[in-house]
Formats: structure tokens, C-alpha cells, sequence
């Protein structure tokens, strides 16, 4: 009773107190913020490796299909199974009100958004001055990078070069001129500060990345006499070169060839004596962070996935004479979503079939062995996707021919192997289990050939374009038959499934143009997409100005 007695005369005080707003405040002993998360040079860099992330996400790993949109709705691959998704129906799939649209907008102002935080507090963070450059140039290649893919993607944007502590409603499109005149300032104050390709850890940006994107920017102004001279700096630089001989882990496999080499596992980087990777971006399977598991799809660059032809569905009457999922070529685990177009598998390799080593079988496989030991009559017979069997569709989901830089062949994570002896994979395999080049030398050679031929300058060209036919025993290319469809056409040779192909076909504005001539399963293309269309949501949500639509939307 005492102590009931006691509670009754606290209470009146108990509910005094709780009336006292203060009383419910709360008072953080410490937090994190941007106020406060950037100050030393180590913070800084983790804001700098975030961006690295960012950037993954958009291009290899942002859900299973934002990579492929790079490639789908081009002249290289078509949909094998029918998809909005896919660009299988050009107005629906380019609706403003679509995802794809808004995803890649949205993805593409994070990074830039990230990196105006990074350079707003930069000023009066605790670091070297040699050290705030450092910052500043990467910070400033990343913004770059971005309004780049921005403007070739959509036009003219709003350029936002602050960063904003509050929501804003009143953008407005600058001129794409406009967009590519900050992605060159960005860019020139990048190749001034960012340090040497040697300096630098693999998969981490340097002077030449940051010039062979100059260079290409300055491709998309006009601008040859820079381009040239700028891809030539990348070029002459002393400490990279076009791999000529075999190297790497996979050295001694045959067949193979130096072409093959730089797409096995852990090939791409400097650290395995590859001095032709200009911007490598990294995957590590099964590691914080790495963005590759071997225990699910999820994550992993889609490639084997999606350009892998799907062999379960392969039938010879009743019979099934391939294994599927098998970590061999016959395509990992492929689903045969993204079909070589017959241009890219057939015609660009009509007049060095045999003996451009880019065309060769390990390559460019098109001669499939037969690997289901329960059809004993086929096990080990071959068959081809250019002669196939009656009652076979080519290209089809289920057999055409592929590059096999998209998979790792015998190589897939030991995890992913239901039987490592022969191969068989799990059903959760269909990544690409390696390190994938965003810039690479070879294409670089390719940037210098198109500045000259836009000079005029066809000899040049042919010289520049001869440097890459020959190391693949390819042959040489006349300087009177140098065409930008000549170009467009080696660049599908030695870049194929690497190249963000949409981004080259739309900064040249020939996206409708390839792909009605080369690429018949798109035939809904128009000349209006040729850009994407501003995200509608952008558009609605801009209320104090008018952020204007792409023309024919």
C-alpha cells in the first residue's frame, strides 16, 4: 500500500512532465551526413567508390535487363522471346511513361547527383591540395561520363551542376551543344589531373580513360582535329598497347588466340599483363560488394543469360540431344532472349569467314557439339547454326550463333557446377562471371579512324582501322572503301556484345537507319527513336517550367 501510495503522488508530476514537448525531442549523440561524412581524403574515397558502384549498376547489373538495353532495339541482337521489355514493340517499349525511359534518366542523375555532393564539400575538407584535385578529377570524370550517355540517349538535358539541399521544380533542357560543352570542360580537367594508367589500381579510372572518352565526345561534336589528337594520346601513350601474343591465365588452352585471351577469367587487368583495358569495370564472385554470386543470378552482368541460345528447347523430333545448363559452348546457361541479328553472326564476316580469328569457332561459336550422353546416337556429333538440321529455325532462341566473350567457358564459378566433370551447371548460373571492359584500346583505334574519315582523311582511316584487322589475321581494309558503315560494321566485329552499341548508333543519330536495314525483326522502328523520350514523370513533376518532350512523342 505504502508503495501504491507513493505512485499515486508521482503521477500528477509524470504527467506534468510528459506535456513538456523538450521532454520528447530527440537529441542524437552523433550522425551521419553529408554535413559531416565528408571531410578527410578516405571519406572522400568512398564517395568516389560509390560512384564505381553507380556506375555498374546502370551498365551491367541495375536489374536483369537495364544493361541489355544497350543492346536490344539495335542492329546486333533481337528478341527471341517476344517483350515490351525488349523493344519487341518500339511504342510501347518507348512509351514516356515507360520504365526504361525513367530508369536510365533516374540511374544516370544519381551519379551526377553524387558526384555535386562530392564537389560541393570538397573546398573545405581536411586533405592536401594535390589531394582535392585527385577528388576533383574523378568526381568531375564521373559527371561527365553521365551527361555523355545523357545527351546521346536523349538530346539536350538540364545540366545541374550544384549540388541541391532542396526539391526543385523548375528545369529546363539545355541544348545537347550545350550538354557536351560541360562534358568536354569535365573532361579536360580530368585528362589534366587524373594520374597515369600505371598509377592506378585495376578497374580504377586514369588520364588515358578519361581522354579516350574525350576523344569520342569530341567525335559527337564535330570536332575531328581534337578527336584525332586526343585519341593519338591515348595511343602513343608508352604504357598501353594492342595485346598481340597469347597471355593470361588461359594461355596454353586450345584452341585459342590472342583475341580470345582477353576475354577469359581475370584477363581484362593490368595485373595479368593486359595492356590494352583502358577502364575495366569489376566483378568479384561470392565478395562484399563484387556484384557476382554463385549462389544466384542476381547481381551478375546478364550477359551469358540473355545472349546464350536457350538449347533446352532444341529438339530433333523427340529427341534432345544437347544438356542444358552446361558451362561449355554450348552457352552456359543462355535463355536465347538476346538472338544474334543474321548481319552480326553472317554478313559483316563475308569476306574473311575463315580466316578472321574474330570469326573463328571459340570465338564466334557457330559448330555446336552434341553433349546429352542420353542420346547415344548424336552424343559427339557436331552441328552447325549455318548448315542446321531440317525442321531447325536460324537464328532462332534456340540456335544461333553467339560470341563467346558473353559466358565463361569451362570456367564458371566451382559453386555454379551440378557435375564439374562434365560440366552441368545449376539453373541459378547465367551470369558472366568476369571483369568487363567499358573502354578498351582496340576501340579507341576505331574513335581515331572515324575523326579521320569525318576529316576526309580516308587513308588514315583505313591505316587506323588495319592496326585492329591485323592482329586477326583479317584482310586489310582499302582506304577508298572506308565508310561509316564500314566503321559501324569492324566495330561490331571486334567489339560485338562489349559495346554499349546503342549509345554509338545514337550519338551518330543512325539507330533507325541501321536497324531498318540490317536488323528486319524491329521493323516498328521510327526516325523518332532515334532519342528516348523524357520520362513523362520528369515532365509532370517539373511544374514550375516546361521540361520539354522529344519530338514525335
Amino acid at each position: 500500500m505504502k508503495n501504491l501510495a507513493k505512485l499515486s503522488l508521482l503521477l500528477p508530476f509524470l504527467v506534468l512532465a510528459s506535456c513538456n514537448k523538450d521532454f520528447l525531442n530527440e537529441q542524437p549523440a552523433d550522425f551521419l551526413s553529408a554535413q559531416n561524412g565528408y571531410v578527410t581524403y578516405k571519406d572522400f574515397n568512398a564517395g568516389v567508390n560509390n560512384l564505381y558502384k553507380l556506375v555498374r549498376a546502370e551498365f551491367y547489373t541495375s536489374n536483369e535487363n537495364n544493361p541489355m538495353d544497350f543492346l536490344y532495339g539495335t542492329d546486333i541482337v533481337f528478341d527471341g522471346q517476344p517483350s515490351i521489355r525488349r523493344f519487341t514493340n518500339h511504342a510501347a517499349t518507348l512509351d514516356p511513361s515507360g520504365d526504361i525511359p525513367l530508369a536510365h534518366w533516374r540511374d544516370l542523375y544519381k551519379i551526377i547527383s553524387e558526384t555535386n555532393t562530392l564537389l560541393a564539400r570538397l573546398p573545405a575538407a581536411q586533405m592536401s591540395d594535390n589531394e582535392k584535385l585527385l577528388i576533383e578529377a574523378r568526381a568531375k570524370f564521373f559527371r561527365a561520363f553521365s551527361y555523355r550517355t545523357l545527351a546521346y540517349l536523349y538530346g539536350g538535358v538540364p545540366i545541374v551542376l550544384e549540388e541541391l539541399s532542396a526539391p526543385k521544380y523548375n528545369f529546363v533542357r539545355a541544348s545537347k551543344a550545350a550538354v557536351l560543352s560541360q562534358v568536354i570542360d569535365d573532361l579536360t580537367f580530368a585528362t589534366t589531373n587524373l594520374p597515369g594508367i600505371t598509377q592506378v589500381q585495376n578497374g580504377e579510372i586514369s588520364k588515358p580513360a578519361a581522354q579516350h572518352l574525350l576523344a569520342e565526345v569530341y567525335l559527337a561534336t564535330g570536332d575531328y582535329n581534337n578527336a584525332i589528337t586526343t585519341a593519338t594520346a591515348v595511343i602513343n601513350d608508352p604504357n598501353v598497347r594492342l595485346m598481340r601474343n597469347r597471355f593470361g591465365s588461359r594461355s596454353s588452352v586450345t584452341p585459342g588466340d590472342v583475341y580470345w585471351d582477353l576475354f577469359q577469367v581475370r584477363n581484362q587487368n593490368r595485373s595479368s599483363g593486359n595492356t590494352e583495358g583502358l577502364w575495366v569495370v569489376q566483378f568479384e564472385t561470392d565478395v562484399p560488394g563484387g556484384s557476382a554470386l554463385s549462389t544466384a543470378r542476381a547481381g551478375t552482368a546478364p550477359y551469358e543469360r540473355h545472349h546464350g541460345p536457350n538449347l533446352i528447347d532444341f529438339r530433333l523430333g523427340n529427341l534432345l540431344p544437347f544438356r542444358w545448363p552446361t558451362g561449355d559452348y554450348t552457352g552456359g546457361r543462355g535463355i536465347g532472349w538476346a538472338v544474334s541479328t543474321k548481319y552480326f553472326s553472317n554478313t559483316i564476316w563475308a569476306s574473311d569467314f575463315t580466316t578472321d580469328l574474330r570469326n573463328a569457332n571459340h570465338n564466334f561459336v557457330r559448330v555446336y557439339t552434341y553433349n546429352n550422353p542420353a542420346v547415344p546416337s548424336l552424343f559427339g556429333q557436331t552441328v552447325s547454326a549455318d548448315a542446321p538440321p531440317a525442321g531447325i529455325t536460324v537464328p532462332s532462341r534456340s540456335f544461333y550463333a553467339y560470341q563467346s566473350k558473353v559466358t565463361t567457358p569451362f570456367t564458371h564459378p566451382a559453386n555454379l557446377y551440378a557435375n564439374a566433370a562434365t560440366f552441368q551447371l545449376k539453373d541459378i548460373a547465367g551470369g558472366t562471371y568476369t571483369d568487363q571492359y567499358m573502354f578498351r584500346l582496340a576501340e579507341t583505334y576505331l574513335i581515331r579512324a572515324e575523326a579521320n574519315l569525318g576529316k576526309g582523311d580516308k587513308a588514315a582511316a583505313a591505316t587506323d582501322i588495319n592496326v585492329i584487322r591485323s592482329r586477326v589475321n583479317a584482310r586489310p581494309i582499302a582506304a577508298n572503301d572506308v565508310t561509316i558503315d564500314y566503321i559501324l560494321d569492324e566495330r561490331m566485329r571486334e567489339l560485338g556484345m562489349e559495346e554499349k552499341r546503342r549509345l554509338t548508333l545514337m550519338r551518330l543519330g543512325l539507330l533507325y537507319d541501321r536497324v531498318k536495314r540490317f536488323n528486319p525483326y524491329y521493323g516498328d522502328i521510327q526516325v523518332k527513336h532515334n532519342l528516348f523520350p523524357i520520362p513523362f514523370a520528369e515532365i509532370e513533376r517539373n511544374r514550375e517550367a516546361v521540361l520539354e518532350q522529344n519530338p514525335g512523342y
